[in-house]
């Protein structure tokens, strides 16, 4: 991985029935192929030698360095060039590939950008620059489309989409970004010129309208009332579909408040996670190693501010993995909850593609247990057999739901078990933003049948006195409390819920009344990570 933080996961159980992974990658086949001709400028992939030379983030280049410019030599002209036709600074242009991409493509902004910087050669405040630039224009993606529509005069769809994706690029930073206006609008129109030639005036125009506000104006002109409409207003004002910020005020007991600053935390950059694998590296010193911070709550989390995780010598050594410290919190509570009898035999029912397993399978080989993986898609098994390796952890190929029916996965027998079932993803908004626009209402029905499925193969592999954990990376009550609740009543497996409060981390506030947890980005500065701790009985 490459500049970024986790990645959405997919390709799997839950990529085939549309659910979304609380960790790891998602699919990965899309970060490094071709993309079509239209997401290219001029018919050719740019590269390394075609970076800019010198000037302040976010600046277009000198004429020698611009995308498309001919660069050095002597003339035969006398040295007289033609006037050069304005030309789009790299930043920019990665910036709008990987935007378009998403739209275009169904792909994953965290997955295609940090190819498309690599091609660029762009490092530093130019590489942070576009990053700021694809993430800040995906969040706000409602907003500006709003936006957009009221400046055009005409509804944001029936723009041409690249024009439509460069009008986003550039309302985002005239909107949220210090770029001066009149480089906005003039670098705007100059990617608009290289992708729709046809609508440079217009483009001028809405950019124009666009900059006669600010964020906070637009809102008051275009959000509904916030006392006669509260959801539309903060759907608007935080860009958010509606029915989102419905599922998380209902999941905050209403408390509009909150979720105002849940939205907000939604919409900032997070900082990067990686988890000190226990035995083989300890948290301070791979802070120290990394440049980082201890986390505030696993004793695995180290924050890191920025750069490139993947360059790290501790994950290409095994020694840490990229993972949020939710993530790590309610893998971790299985671990450490209190169990009676043999502790040897623990499963991970839903692997791929190997966060979860590969902090287990390091806590399981100080224990002497051994952790088995099961992972439906070919793929994502062997992605993490990779994040396995060396761990006491076998793989199976397999359908979770299968327990009892595959004689790898009988009933009765495994001691902890985790599920980490797939679900919509709305708990990992901050780092997967594109997802905010995808994801919808129709979604839940086969994903919470799904998830009761896989925990009722959980507590039939459970032997009597074991432990499942159920854990979604959302907070929609759906997925949560409803599912959990479902799952152990209809399983025919006796199970008492456990209180979860007292796994994590003593003095960890905000963790409700139990028996279950909710994470919150807003309150412990994680994913939106859900645990329910069951005991067969």
């Amino acid at each position: 991985m490459t500049g970024t933080s986790e990645g959405p996961s997919g390709d799997r159980l839950s990529g085939e029935r549309g659910g979304e992974r609380s960790d790891g990658e998602r699919r990965g086949e899309r970060s490094g192929g071709e993309r079509s001709d239209s997401g290219r400028f001029g018919g050719e992939r740019f590269g390394r030698e075609q970076r800019p030379s010198g000037g302040q983030r976010g600046e277009r280049p000198a004429r020698g360095g611009q995308w498309g410019a001919r660069a050095g030599g002597d003339r035969r002209d006398g040295g007289r060039r033609p006037p050069a036709r304005p030309t789009v600074d790299l930043p920019r242009q990665v910036a709008y590939e990987a935007v378009a991409a998403v739209h275009r493509d169904d792909a994953y902004a965290n997955l295609v950008l940090p190819s498309l910087l690599r091609d660029a050669g762009l490092v530093g405040r130019d590489a942070a620059f576009a990053t700021e630039l694809t993430y800040g224009t995906l969040r706000h993606l409602g907003t500006l489309d709003a936006i957009l529509s009221d400046a055009a005069g005409r509804d944001v769809q029936r723009i041409d989409p690249p024009v439509r994706d460069a009008l986003r690029i550039g309302a985002y930073q005239l909107l949220h970004t210090r770029v001066p206006a009149h480089a906005a609008v003039s670098s705007t129109v100059d990617l608009v010129r290289a992708v729709g030639p046809g609508a440079t005036g217009f483009a001028n125009a809405v950019l124009r309208e666009v900059a006669g506000r600010d964020a906070d104006a637009w809102v008051t002109k275009l959000a509904p009332s916030a006392e006669s409409d509260p959801v539309g207003h903060l759907a608007l004002a935080y860009s958010h579909p509606q029915w989102i910020v419905r599922a998380f005020a209902e999941a905050l007991g209403g408390d509009l408040g909150e979720t105002t600053r849940l939205l907000i935390e939604d919409n900032e950059r997070p900082p990067v996670h990686l988890c000190a694998r226990p035995g083989l590296a300890d948290a301070a010193e791979l802070a120290d190693e990394a440049g980082g911070a201890p986390g505030a709550f696993s004793p695995y989390a180290v924050y890191l501010s920025g750069g490139a995780p993947g360059d790290l010598p501790a994950l290409a050594q095994g020694r840490a993995h990229v993972q949020d410290e939710g993530s790590q919190l309610v893998a971790n509570a299985l671990a450490v909850a209190p169990l009676d009898g043999p502790d040897g035999r623990w499963l991970d029912l839903c692997a791929g593609p190997g966060g979860k397993s590969g902090l287990l399978g390091a806590l399981a080989a100080q224990r002497d247990a051994r952790l088995t993986a099961v992972e439906v898609s070919e793929h994502r098994a062997r992605l993490v057999e990779q994040a396995t390796r060396g761990l006491p952890v076998t793989v199976l190929h397999t359908d979770g739901r299968t327990v009892g029916a595959d004689p790898k996965l009988p009933e009765a027998h495994f001691d902890r078990v985790l599920v980490d079932a797939p679900c919509t993803g709305l708990g990992s908004l901050r780092r997967r933003p594109e997802s905010r626009w995808r994801r919808q209402p129709s979604d839940l029905p086969p994903l919470t049948r799904l998830q009761r499925e896989l925990l009722a193969a959980a507590l039939r592999a459970t032997r009597p006195g074991g432990l499942v954990a159920y854990v979604t990376c959302s907070p929609h009550t759906v997925e949560t409390h409803v599912t959990v609740t479902e799952a152990a009543r209809r399983s025919g497996v006796p199970v008492d819920f456990v209180d979860a409060r007292p796994l994590l981390p003593a003095g960890m506030p905000g963790l409700g009344d139990g028996p279950t947890v909710q994470l919150w980005p807003h309150r412990h500065g994680t994913d939106a990570m859900f645990l329910a701790m069951l005991r067969r009985t």
